[in-house]
């Protein structure tokens, strides 16, 4: 064998070396989704995993396994916390049953960028990592706010003698209006609407075309309280594994993913021309009543957070708040 070919042969064992290395290196993440394939939100994070998969060939990737046919939705946060797969597409509404302190996530009325720079972001995480078992990676939702909807008139916040269909998200709130409240699966919601089971609903923005409420909605209330979060969220020991390079890509990815929020103020006005076009009538209170409505929901809101976990709502709080 000659000096050339030694030379050569040695590089190319050096060379297939380097590749195995990388290959090693490369690691991929189980994510589902609280929320069905053909949603807005699935649809809207599927060209982001196909860009993440496209530009992190040899470090990092993402096997989307499905939403809830492939996992029910309220048992994603335990087998986020459990490790039964490495990410989540989720609402903190989704994943009480982890840990109490995941609704607050609704209470924000800060931007996430700005959460990331006030220290809101850090202590979700101090409180996620400790409790959840959980790091919280990004929130890809924002300015999706909830709104009552029902097929009575009312000219005042308050829902004496209204059946309304709720979540635990505005259980409290909903009360304090005077409300009768009903708990039903949202596949439910629309046979109960038409039966008269219910006369109305608490619903964020956008979304009701999708499961055709609007065919037996007649008025929306605004404005709108709270804000409808979903994020994604990581195990944490899956987390801590990542190696430097495989969390700043994550990290790099992740900021482009929330960038893209923007889009949400768009959908929301988009939303409620569409629902003025199928006939849903807006109902408006004067400014004042307007004011102390929300300033209502907050109260409940906070109120309810300080009742669960005195310590971590009175730590978040300022952080959470328009100042």
């Amino acid at each position: 064998m000659t000096l050339s070919i030694v030379h050569k042969a040695a590089a190319l064992l050096l060379a297939a070396g380097f590749a195995a290395g990388a290959a090693a290196q490369e690691t991929t993440l189980r994510l589902v989704s609280s929320f069905a394939e053909n949603g807005i939100y699935v649809q809207r994070l599927q060209p982001w995993i196909q860009k993440f998969n496209a530009e992190g060939k040899g470090v990092l990737q993402i096997n989307f396994i499905g939403g809830p046919k492939a996992m029910p939705p309220f048992e994603v946060g335990n087998a986020v916390k459990t490790g039964v797969v490495d990410m989540a597409l989720n609402t903190g509404a989704f994943y009480t049953n982890v840990m109490p302190e995941a609704d607050f996530l609704k209470l924000t009325q800060v931007p996430v960028a700005e959460q990331r720079r006030n220290g809101a972001f850090d202590a979700i995480n101090k409180v996620w990592n400790e409790k959840g078992n959980m790091q919280y990676l990004a929130r890809m939702v924002e300015n999706q706010p909830f709104h009552i909807y029902t097929n009575k008139k009312v000219d005042k916040p308050d829902l004496t003698g209204l059946k309304i269909r709720i979540t635990p998200v505005y259980r409290d709130f909903f009360q304090a209006l005077n409300a009768n409240v009903i708990t039903t699966p949202p596949g439910e919601v629309y046979t109960a609407l038409e039966r008269g089971v219910v006369d109305g609903y608490g619903w964020p923005i956008g979304g009701i075309f999708d499961l055709n409420w609007h065919e037996k909605t007649k008025f929306r209330i605004d404005p709108g309280f709270y804000d409808a979060e979903v994020s994604l969220i990581m195990n944490l020991p899956a987390y801590a594994k990542l190696t430097a390079a495989q969390r700043d890509y994550l990290q790099k990815q992740l900021l482009a993913l929330e960038a893209q929020n923007t889009f949400w103020a768009q959908y929301a006005a988009d939303e409620v021309a569409r629902q003025q076009k199928a006939g849903i009538e807006t109902i408006r209170f004067d400014a004042a009543t307007s004011k102390a409505f929300v300033d209502r929901a907050y109260q409940v809101g906070w109120a309810s957070a300080e009742k669960q976990s005195p310590e971590i709502a009175g730590r978040f709080k300022p952080l959470f708040s328009r100042k």
